[in-house]
């Protein structure tokens, strides 16, 4: 199977369980997939959602009343009173979700139900995801490197835990981008280093024999993103500097395309893109709405810039009818095998 004939499964897939995400894709999907998540089901179907409690309940925080202020923005936890410099954050359930749903790949993959050289994929946000996301602007700067302790040490239980060749570790970044675009205000004096610098850090902390890929992505609220980019020029500079100053490899990138673009202006920073030979790119540019015939225009056009590429959606699926999730990986199915 070839990068050409490859699919990428973002994360979330609205199934009930991880059993049910394991033999649906694969089954649809077979050999077209290295790496298989587990569709993040349960209480986790809503991304970062499941981390405001777990945040909340931690020693030193609390919950606050705040309205939402549009989108994304809001701010709903932050340090209790008398509490500044005393705040626990542990337990953040990344680590026994991980647990729990390897079982069920490796039982599956003993069956043969999943092909040997798949991987367990781990999808993990970025500490700065919920932080910017969920605590109170002025607790930010304070909390950030809490909770990245936090999960870290998680990811840590994890790698000890799953075999390295079974193991694929996935950065969602997403918020990234909205601080990046200028849409969510931040603490950050020089966004774009400090970012760099923030997913270089966490990149490292997967071992060479676990692969690493980054999700780069502008959200999918209401299947609209955060912000329209003009191009694909700040998901390229990301992906370069990722690159560049990375000590290890990068086996995958993820970059969204949007339904409209087909259009060369959007995909032309793609020709200044300068990854290892074997860091695999997937475009996300299958479009449940438009189908094939709208992917074949999308990828027409993304080939003068990209010689080779993998495909996906934009997101996961996760805000999806689950009822539609097995013609949707059956269209992944027929747009990669369209490919040459």
């Amino acid at each position: 199977m070839t990068l050409k004939q490859s699919v990428h499964l973002v994360g979330s897939v609205p199934l009930n369980t991880a059993a049910d995400v394991f033999r649906t894709s694969t089954r649809i999907l077979g050999k077209r997939l290295k790496r298989v998540p587990d569709g993040e089901t349960g209480e986790r179907k809503n991304w970062i959602g499941w981390q405001l409690p777990k945040i909340a309940a931690c020693a030193g925080l609390q919950l606050y009343d705040q309205p939402d202020k549009g989108y994304g923005r809001i701010e709903l936890v932050r340090i209790a009173p008398g509490c500044q410099g005393s705040v626990q954050i542990r337990d953040l359930g990344y680590f026994d979700a991980a647990m729990t749903s390897y079982a069920v790949f490796a039982q599956a993959k003993a069956e043969g139900s999943i092909d040997s050289a798949c991987r367990f994929q781990v999808c993990l946000p970025t500490p700065l995801a919920p932080i910017q996301l969920y605590v109170q602007k002025a607790d930010q700067v304070v909390l950030e490197p809490v909770y990245e302790a936090a999960l870290l040490t998680e990811l840590a239980g994890i790698i000890t835990e799953i075999p390295a060749d079974e193991l694929a570790i996935q950065w969602d970044t997403a918020v990234e981008f909205g601080v990046l675009e200028g849409v969510f205000p931040s603490y950050l004096e020089n966004p774009f280093e400090d970012i760099i610098a923030r997913l270089i850090r966490l990149g490292e902390y997967v071992p060479v024999g676990a692969e690493l890929g980054y999700h780069l992505c502008y959200g999918d609220s209401g299947h609209k993103h955060f912000i329209e980019p003009d191009d694909m020029s700040m998901l390229v500079a990301v992906a370069n500097r990722l690159t560049s100053d990375l000590s290890r490899n990068i086996n995958w990138l993820h970059m969204p395309v949007p339904q409209e673009r087909h259009d060369a202006a959007y995909y032309r920073p793609l020709k200044d893109l300068r990854l290892a030979a074997d860091t695999e790119i997937y475009l996300g540019l299958i479009h449940a709405t438009d189908g094939a015939s709208g992917a074949a225009k999308r990828i027409d056009v993304a080939q003068e810039f990209l010689a080779e590429f993998g495909i996906a959606t934009e997101c996961g699926l996760g805000r999806r009818d689950p009822e539609s999730i097995p013609d949707l990986l059956a269209l992944h199915a027929q747009v990669a095998d369209s490919l040459d």
